[in-house]
């Protein structure tokens, strides 16, 4: 049996020795194509290989059509917006993720920036103190839950709103539960964004919800930049000079922050939530234990398509 890693932006070279000791554990054959150029590339390396690891790379119905044996995908990381499973379903490809795996950097990213920002980006200015202030986070998964770690040690108020997980769970990890999304927005000075890119979250995150939080408003996100509306992100902007943004992706109307409200943006010049040595490595060696896993006892527990 073949694994692929098929990686634009590679893995630490710690991390390729660690998903490679696993394969041959099992007497698997690892394939490495690493700074690709083009989809030529992808399509000629996956052409026998039986697995698939990917990071940020696009699994397409192109790429699947050239992959006659391929049995699984495995994006190594937590979004999987850059797989297209009606694609796999219909090339009978398992697609899965991992989960967690990348949570702790991504969260420490958050305070990260959020730091930078309070202290003015390092420049000498007076700057202000996150302890006593009020931290949202929209949607509470693995990253919610260091981020609620990570602030209680930063003695901030946090709150939380994720219809989707039990009280208890929020409650025990120190934050308070909002019951409604306006609440969230309406309390907090800060709000942390962890939603997955999908049909119900794609712009969810616009003018009615930002313009009611607090003065000197900041939204932080490490998720995806398609479940900001930009238009109405920007219109904030105008409608409100105390507003700030930080993120960990650029926003496709990066040109106008750039030209109108310097000093009050953050972003990073390519995504990093999940660029650490650790989150790496925990990564790729989960995405190889789970095909390994799921050709030894068919174990699809992380399967993100139907």
């Amino acid at each position: 049996m073949k694994i692929l890693v098929a990686t634009e932006k590679p893995f630490a070279p710690a991390a390729i020795e660690q998903i490679r000791a696993v394969a041959w554990a099992e007497d698997c054959e690892l394939g490495l194509l690493e700074n690709y150029k083009n989809i030529g590339e992808f399509k000629t390396a996956v052409s026998d290989a039986d697995a698939l690891i990917v990071r940020s790379d696009f699994v397409t119905d192109e790429i699947l059509s050239a992959a006659k044996k391929l049995k699984i995908v495995v994006r190594a990381g937590a979004g999987y917006d850059n797989l297209d499973l009606d694609a796999c379903t219909a090339h009978g490809v398992v697609a899965m993720n991992t989960p967690g795996q990348n949570s702790n950097a991504v969260a420490e990213l958050v305070f990260e920036m959020m730091l930078y920002h309070a202290r003015g980006g390092f420049s000498g200015g007076t700057g202000t103190e996150l302890r006593g202030k009020k931290l949202g986070i929209h949607a509470f998964g693995n990253v919610g839950k260091y981020v609620a770690d990570i602030g209680r040690g930063f003695g901030m108020i946090t709150y939380a709103f994720d219809p989707f997980v039990n009280d208890n769970i929020i409650t025990s990890s120190g934050a308070k539960v909002c019951r409604h999304i306006d609440e969230l927005y309406s309390t907090c000075q800060y709000v942390s964004l962890h939603l997955p890119a999908n049909k119900s979250t794609v712009k969810s995150i616009g003018y009615n919800l930002l313009i009611n939080m607090p003065f000197n408003a900041v939204l932080i996100n490490t998720a995806r930049k398609e479940i900001i509306d930009e238009e109405e992100l920007l219109k904030i902007f105008e409608n409100r000079p105390d507003f700030r943004y930080l993120s960990d992706v650029e926003p496709d109307c990066k040109p106008v922050f750039e030209e109108k409200y310097k000093g009050r943006y953050l972003f990073t010049e390519k995504k990093m939530g999940a660029q650490t040595k650790e989150a790496n490595m925990n990564a790729g060696i989960a995405a190889a234990k789970q095909i390994i896993s799921y050709f030894k006892t068919g174990d699809e527990r992380y399967r993100v398509n139907k």
